[in-house]
């Protein structure tokens, strides 16, 4: 099973960075490509997912998700959405990578390190990827990503190139010969 890292996070938050800040002063008020959410919720969804990977991650909970939240201020602009995105990665990659690779955590079963850091990169890529829709921005995962997230998350996951298979695996592309999937889940959990 390939082995998701601190690293990987950081790599994809930056890449969040780099391609939705340049448009930082745009309407993020529209709707994150098929998503009834707006760019701009669905950017501070990100920030949430990766927080709350962090402190799974933390406390090692074997019965649910920790009972807080973050809540972004609604006066925060793009530009600050995107750093508290890269805060959340940085708290779960160092959480991540403190952890011990045999230490277990709950999303819905047991998860290990390495499952919490495909999941946030997987949320990372792929609601990059809904924003850029939204916004009208070219862009498609990295290929390196891609293919950690595919290989961690999604075994069954067919061939092809790794962001045109991730965007289908999860309902937000089309490959040749295949329906478009309208029902996803990955396989996060170890053991």
């Amino acid at each position: 099973m390939p082995v998701v890292t601190g690293a990987d996070l950081l790599e994809a938050a930056d890449e969040m960075t780099r391609v939705l800040h340049p448009h930082r002063e745009r309407d993020w008020s529209v709707p994150a490509g098929t998503l009834t959410w707006s760019c701009w919720t669905t950017a501070a969804h990100v920030a949430h997912d990766l927080l709350a990977y962090a402190g799974q991650v933390s406390a090692s909970p074997d019965d649910g998700y920790l009972p807080y939240d973050l809540r972004v201020s609604p006066t925060a602009g793009p530009a600050r959405v995107l750093t508290v995105v890269r805060a959340c990665a940085g708290l779960l990659a160092a959480a991540v990578d403190a952890a011990a690779p045999d230490a277990r955590a709950w999303h819905f079963g047991p998860c290990d390190p390495a499952g919490f850091a495909a999941m946030g990169v997987a949320e990372t890529l792929l609601h990059t990827h809904d924003v850029t829709l939204g916004l009208g921005v070219e862009w498609q995962p990295p290929q390196r990503l891609s293919t950690l997230v595919l290989r961690r998350l999604f075994p069954d996951a067919p061939t092809g190139a790794a962001p045109d298979v991730l965007l289908w695996m999860t309902g937000r592309g089309e490959l040749p010969g295949r329906a478009r999937r309208t029902a996803w889940s990955w396989r996060a959990a170890v053991d």
